[in-house]
């Protein structure tokens, strides 16, 4: 009966090991990340994850016609500079900050409404050690009207 409980210890530990990493990852982006999307409102989601390097995300969100946007994307210290890309439904990359100086944010108005894939990638850092970095890596999305 005691090694039952101690493995459902053990199982339980490793099941909430995810949800406090989401949890620092959240405020990461709360106490980091938010204050950059000014003057822009922040829309109150909260897209944050642990990304190690090499690796790469993507969100789809639906943005609408006659609203100024600010998409920004931050990522621990640690893990140098993040690339992000933002493509349309027909493949076509709108916006790639590896052509802009690594630029954590893009403003854009869109003429018609649409469905844009977000697109994040932790590069490998050159003479990288043997363990790759990992850290929180937030995308953030601010709006106003015109």
């Amino acid at each position: 009966m005691k090694r039952y409980l101690s493995v459902g210890i053990i199982v339980l530990a490793f099941a909430l090991v995810p949800s406090i990493v989401n949890a620092q990852c959240k405020q990461f982006a709360k106490n980091t990340c938010k204050v950059g999307l000014a003057p822009y409102q922040h829309d109150g989601n909260y897209h944050a994850a642990v990304l190690v390097e090499g690796e790469e995300a993507e969100l789809y969100k639906t943005f609408y016609s006659n609203t100024q946007y600010r998409i920004g994307i931050c990522g621990a210290n640690n893990l140098g500079q993040i690339e992000f890309s933002v493509v349309d439904g027909n493949g076509k990359v709108l916006y790639n900050n590896k052509y802009n100086k690594y630029d954590w944010k893009w403003d854009f108005t869109l003429q018609s409404s649409q469905q844009l894939k977000i697109v994040v990638r932790v590069p490998v850092a050159d003479g990288s050690a043997e363990e790759p970095k990992e850290g929180c890596v937030s995308i953030m999305f601010g709006f106003k009207e015109k």
